[in-house]
């Protein structure tokens, strides 16, 4: 383990680690140098569309009947709308509603003081201040008691109960919306960061689009997942210009990479391969092309169950060809340590291919094409050495047996004359008659 790594808590590999590990100092946005320095490039007044704080900049002109569609759907207006707009609108609920019926019980009590100066129908009610208070009092049901309503007047009777459920209606719907806002997941998001810049470098031998992600707080995210899109502006086949094309990004939806349990940072990868829109970019003409990426990350907060999503983008300036993330996690005794001061370090990895993936991968086709054939070629004329080898081996055995029959066909002759001759040569040996004995 510690052969591997350049000390032991990193995990930059040993070949990596002789290299120039620093932060984020760039010129025009790419390389080595320095931020200080102002350099006015096309990228650096590139529009964006998603802000780095994952706001969108889009405004909205020109729509008709607006506030009629906003007040239709007031509950999410109240929950969208600034902090002190709503307490504006929560102290002018009240303020309204106990103006409206202090208004209406003064007038209740001076009718009713000028018809019949013995019938009264709120009692110790003789000014609009004295009505005032009784409305507040009947509607925050203080009841102090000195101010009442009587019997005798069944219009003052129906106030006060219509009073009190409206009362109870303003304070649901006030509550409702103050404790939605606050528990609104959108407040998540602060403490889910992405990094400020993107980078492209090579990977299991393929070049990946690659950006960090982290959650700041110890609370998990439920069912994180991300999703990326490349906004770009295009003209279709038919003279069609698009503005802003919106195209998806695989960050490994179809395989559930996209899917990440987010303890610690992690290194989103999009794999550029022919179905990626970056497959025919090389690094300059990334770096001329003026695009947008837009990151999301969603999930449940954990304590509330509620569904939160953080954006943020990467313009050209953003993507920094060549560069790895440092590492953030390092191994200590007993745990993991995560060091959030390396989160936005880059370090520059010279061998990556300044090409396009397309090009990478056919001059990889060539080599390993060219590869195959020579070692084919070394097969077959290997096959064929062996083939002729034995050739030549069945052609030495012939003649070998050949040679080996004609040489057996001169010895049977030279038996067969040896024979002759010594028949010739040798002399028959005369026997004596012997007689035979008469009877």
């Amino acid at each position: 383990m510690g052969s591997v790594r350049s000390h032991r808590y990193s995990i930059v590999s040993s070949e990596e680690g002789g290299m120039k590990l620093s932060p984020i100092t760039l010129q025009n946005g790419y390389g080595n140098g320095n931020v200080g320095g102002k350099v006015h490039t096309q990228q650096q007044t590139q529009t964006r569309f998603v802000n780095k704080d994952g706001r969108c900049n889009v405004q909205f002109i020109n729509m008709s009947e607006k506030g009629q569609r906003y007040l239709a759907d007031i509950f999410t207006t109240c929950v969208d709308i600034r902090w002190r707009w709503m307490m504006v609108l929560f102290c002018l609920s009240f303020l309204l509603s106990w103006l409206l019926f202090g208004l209406i019980f003064w007038f209740v009590a001076l009718s009713s003081d000028s018809e019949n100066q013995e019938q009264i129908c709120i009692s110790n009610v003789d000014s609009f201040t004295a009505a005032f208070l009784f409305s507040v009092e009947t509607q925050t049901t203080i009841g102090y008691g000195y101010r009442y309503v009587t019997e005798d007047c069944p219009f003052a009777v129906f106030m006060v109960v219509f009073q009190s459920i409206l009362g109870c209606i303003i304070d649901a719907f006030i509550i409702g919306a103050v404790m939605a806002k606050m528990a609104k997941p959108k407040k998540r998001n602060e403490t889910l960061v992405f990094s400020h810049y993107a980078t492209i470098a090579m990977r299991d031998g393929k070049l990946c689009l690659m950006w960090r992600v982290g959650n700041l707080r110890k609370s998990h995210l439920v069912e994180a997942h991300v999703r990326a899109q490349l906004l770009k502006s295009r003209t279709t086949a038919e003279g069609e210009f698009i503005p802003l094309d919106q195209i998806d990004i695989d960050v490994g939806f179809d395989t559930g990479i996209d899917r990440i349990f987010l303890v610690s940072p992690i290194t989103i990868v999009h794999e550029i391969d022919e179905d990626s829109p970056f497959y025919d970019m090389s690094k300059q003409e990334l770096e001329s092309s003026e695009l947008e990426i837009v990151v999301i990350l969603e999930g449940m907060v954990e304590a509330t169950a509620m569904t939160t999503q953080c954006r943020s983008s990467y313009v050209t300036s953003e993507i920094l060809w060549g560069h790895r993330f440092e590492p953030v996690l390092f191994e200590e005794k007993n745990h993991y340590k995560v060091d959030y001061s390396r989160f936005e370090n880059t370090y520059e990895v010279p061998s990556t291919p300044q090409c396009s993936a397309r090009h990478l991968a056919e001059k990889t086709y060539i080599r390993s094409s060219s590869n195959s054939f020579c070692y084919e070629n070394e097969v077959a004329f290997m096959d064929k050495e062996e083939t002729e080898d034995d050739d030549d081996d069945d052609e030495e055995d012939q003649k070998n047996i050949r040679r080996d029959s004609v040489a057996l066909d001169r010895s049977n002759i030279d038996d067969v004359k040896s024979t002759a001759s010594s028949q010739d040569t040798y002399p028959l040996q005369l026997k004596p008659l012997r007689q035979q004995p008469e009877i």
